[in-house]
């Protein structure tokens, strides 16, 4: 961690707002000042930062947030000012710039527009401005699959995105407990090797929590995050936010908060974008000899493996690769349409000239565009 030279920080609701709702200007100016730190260090920084839907709640002088999607959003219009305002004047005094980028899922999922907000970040860096990244939610509605679900997980896509070798997410939590957080034997996890584990045994998030329910993640959404991260070979830290010089220390190597260690090498850039950033336009259900060639041996997939093909892709898309039972374990991108694949599914490679006039193609989807997931 102390050689990390890129780190995303991701900077929840509770660690930014008073229990009344309204933003912690000191909050702001402790977290600005370690960013400005770490900047003279010549580490570069990401925020990703909640509470604009809070800070647009405390301004409103609203004691709850609002069930209806356009008041939410409104809410969030009028906070977002504000947050990004207090960032901006909180690192003027290092002369920093903070700098703001709002994304909805679509610009993480196209090709294009993925490498455009990759170069817009490397050229605030150049210009020394801290970019400060939030979900659009003005505009981002999951009824039309234009929501990340929460900053959680743009966090680790953002951490994807530019190849950072570090993801931190600040809660107000001390990290990941070895059993329920209110009991007093419980500790906090130094490192977790075993996320799947992490996942099916030490989640325990709270639906009754007391106080403003201003936040979407909770436990579940940083592992599932921590996960992205760490499949496409990063390292992930969960930490309190409120804990003095977090960052400082974290980025000194210092023993804070949960460490989850990089699964294995890091992932070449374009396999991160198939695998977790565009989205699926249809699905194949491969038989267990396909399944045990891609997972186990490192193969590409051939036709004679696809025993299903469900949607109606076209050549290039990102389809799933999933076993018999419908469950996902790769994504790639098709060599064939959709239509054609049904032609050939469940083939030998030599007759697909026989079946379709031509074979483009040996492969139905070549190793060099699939990625195995986590």
């Amino acid at each position: 961690m102390s050689n990390a030279d890129l780190v995303v920080v991701k900077v929840g609701t509770r660690v930014l707002t008073n229990s009344d709702g309204m933003l912690d200007k000191n909050r702001i100016e402790s977290i600005a000042g370690q960013v400005a730190q770490l900047w003279q260090a010549g580490k570069k920084c990401v925020l990703v930062s909640s509470g604009a839907v809070g800070a647009g709640l405390g301004r409103l002088g609203l004691k709850q947030r609002p069930t209806d999607l356009a008041q939410l959003q409104a809410a969030a219009a009028i906070g977002q000012s504000v947050l990004i305002e207090s960032y901006n004047r909180a690192l003027e005094p290092h002369q920093l710039h903070a700098a703001q980028m709002l994304l909805t899922a679509e610009d993480l999922k196209d090709r294009t527009r993925y490498l455009n907000v990759r170069n817009t970040l490397f050229a605030l860096f150049e210009s020394n401005a801290v970019p400060i990244i939030n979900e659009n939610d003005t505009v981002s509605v999951e009824e039309l699959k234009l929501s990340f679900g929460d900053n959680d997980r743009l966090a680790a896509l953002v951490t994807n995105l530019i190849r950072s070798p570090l993801l931190v997410l600040l809660s107000d939590i001390e990290g990941v407990f070895s059993g329920d957080p209110h009991d007093a034997a419980s500790e906090v996890l130094s490192v977790i090797t075993d996320l799947t584990a992490a996942q099916a045994e030490l989640v325990r998030d709270d639906p009754r929590r007391p106080g403003m329910r201003l936040s979407t993640g909770g436990m579940t959404s940083k592992l599932i995050a921590a996960r992205i991260a760490t499949s496409a070979g990063e390292n992930v830290v969960i930490a309190n936010g409120h804990r003095e010089n977090v960052l400082v220390d974290i980025l000194a190597g210092k023993e804070v908060g949960t460490l989850f260690l990089a699964e294995g090498p890091a992932v070449d850039s374009r396999k991160r974008w198939i695998g977790w950033s565009a989205s699926p336009n249809g699905r194949l259900l491969l038989d267990a000899g396909a399944c045990q060639a891609i997972s186990a041996d490192g193969r590409s997939l051939l036709a004679v493996g696809v025993a299903e093909v469900e949607g109606n892709f076209v050549k290039g898309d990102v389809v799933s690769l999933c076993d018999e039972a419908g469950v996902e374990f790769a994504r790639g991108l098709s060599n064939y349409p959709a239509d054609e694949m049904r032609v050939i599914a469940r083939q030998p490679s030599e007759r697909i000239a026989e079946l379709l006039g031509r074979r483009p193609y040996y492969e139905v989807v070549h190793r060099n565009n699939l990625i195995v997931l986590g």
